[in-house]
């Protein structure tokens, strides 16, 4: 792709507009037939530049694969798949009967018959391709038959009657629980990386997403490409300082929706270069000519390596001058990618790697990567599990669930039996364990407590947007936990506030 050295000074007018219109600066232009085929271009006034058009799961920024909701038809089990579909999350609910479990939760979730108390169930479409589980299942507590409203009693505000346990707390609560963990954990994918581009598996959106962008559109004479092959993106070309350029680059056109990388901390590249520096670039903007965010990486000649980039390493650019009163990057908001070889490093200096001349860069992959893992079984489980038989506990003096323990199977005791299932799994999780639940309106404060003391009550409106909010929160990784309706001392909206005061198990 040599320039001829005669025209190397020539400026192309033509590749200019054709630049402008491709990323839809002069947009009339860019939707007219005769003006596309004057400039040798295809018309494509219709192009898919959502999420799933790169490469990425349809779970798009929620990450891969599907969440298994187990409990999905209960009271908080239909709330947590109501809230996973409105976030866009592939939902796979578990259920007993598909057919009443589709009246409850609406065409939105996949549906698999089974049951965590049969083993052989849980077979591979229970399991295949899971981000992640949350357990809302539990031993069914119902009034004592005969009881009625008026023998209503109260405590804490809640409103219960006399009980007893309509399943067996030993299979459902230890041995389904036990039965569950061993069944998904093989097939619980990856969530500490997360695929944006796979250019191993090429596609028609891919190719009308990334375009050229060289300093001709600063008057320079560089050009450059990007193909797609079987395997790989080539980026590749030359770069001329002739007219005073000296860079080229491949960008995507604005990406819509825009993608929220927050709970990731930087991007990686599998590349194979030629030894020289380049700059990768993301934009939380869509003008054409915004503040971009940019960090340079080295390659190494003929080898394929790994490059991370961390999201506090991207530099705040306009025209490869750094912006220093500029905000840091905002990674809820990523909305175009740009690959560049220049002969600038930023603010004048010169690229110590830069030589004019041909060029290629080879690219498997672009994907987000995070440091931190995210917890990937989610566990409903109950507060004062370790209340029964711990020395200190005044039985007389505790709430009922604790006092009714062995009237009710000895719930408590083998809520705890799972839990500790989980916690001795590998798995990272969250073990939730809500006071008592009731069916007041959501949104309101909450406490999170460790060490079992805790009394109150949560709605399960709340419960259910908790057991969403853990999926994404690094801190709530291998914890376990008390929570109930707070004093007014802490917010829902502050989810990261109320997990970063947790301590690992």
């Amino acid at each position: 792709m040599a320039v001829n050295s005669q025209t190397a000074s020539r400026w192309d007018l033509c590749r200019f507009v054709r630049i402008l219109a491709y990323f839809g600066v002069i947009p009339f232009f860019s939707n007219i037939g005769w003006f596309q085929q004057w400039l040798g271009s295809r018309a494509n006034p219709k192009v898919d530049r959502s999420a799933v058009a790169y490469g990425m799961p349809k779970a798009g920024a929620n990450g891969n694969g599907f969440v298994l909701v187990v409990g999905a038809t209960g009271g908080v089990g239909k709330r947590v798949v109501r809230r996973l579909l409105a976030r866009g999350y592939r939902v796979r609910s578990l259920v007993r009967d598909a057919v009443r479990a589709r009246t409850i939760l609406g065409d939105g979730s996949e549906l698999i018959e089974a049951d965590i108390t049969i083993p052989e169930t849980l077979t591979e479409a229970v399991t295949d391709n899971l981000r992640a589980v949350i357990c809302c299942t539990g031993s069914r507590v119902q009034p004592v038959e005969g009881d009625t409203p008026t023998r209503e009693k109260y405590y804490q505000g809640v409103k219960f009657y006399r009980s007893e346990v309509a399943d067996t707390p030993e299979v459902v609560e230890y041995q389904g629980v036990q039965n569950l963990v061993r069944a998904v954990t093989k097939g619980l994918v990856r969530d500490d990386k997360k695929i944006v581009f796979d250019f191993t598996q090429p596609n028609v959106e891919m190719k009308e997403t990334w375009g050229a962008l060289d300093d001709v559109v600063m008057g320079g004479v560089s050009e450059s490409e990007i193909r797609l092959y079987d395997s790989s993106a080539l980026f590749s070309g030359t770069v001329s300082t002739a007219n005073s350029g000296g860079f080229v680059s491949v960008r995507t056109r604005n990406i819509e929706p825009a993608l929220d990388f927050s709970t990731y901390d930087g991007v990686e590249l599998r590349l194979r270069g030629d030894g020289k520096r380049y700059k990768f670039l993301l934009r939380t903007q869509t003008n054409w000519d915004s503040l971009a965010y940019s960090a340079s990486f080295d390659t190494v000649a003929n080898a394929w390596i790994d490059v991370r980039l961390p999201f506090s390493d991207f530099v705040p650019v306009f025209r490869a001058r750094t912006v220093k009163t500029a905000d840091p990057l905002d990674t809820h908001r990523i909305c175009a990618f740009q690959l560049m070889l220049s002969k600038f490093e930023y603010d004048g200096a010169l690229n110590p790697q830069f030589q004019p001349g041909a060029f290629q860069l080879q690219i498997e992959s672009i994907q987000v990567y995070r440091n931190r893992p995210l917890p990937q079984f989610i566990l409903n489980s109950s507060a004062a599990v370790t209340r029964p038989g711990r020395p200190g506990v005044n039985i007389e003096e505790e709430i009922p669930i604790v006092r009714l323990n062995e009237q009710l199977g000895g719930i408590l005791t083998w809520k705890l039996r799972g839990e500790d299932c989980l916690r001795q799994s590998g798995i990272h999780y969250t073990i939730i364990r809500p006071c008592a639940l009731t069916e007041e309106a959501g949104g309101q404060g909450l406490q999170f407590d460790q060490g079992d003391r805790l009394t109150g009550k949560i709605s399960r409106e709340d419960m259910a947007e908790l057991c969403v909010q853990a999926l994404e929160q690094p801190d709530a990784c291998n914890v376990t936990f008390e929570v109930a309706t707070g004093q007014g001392n802490s917010d829902p909206d502050q989810w990261s506030g109320l997990f970063s005061q947790l301590k690992p198990d």
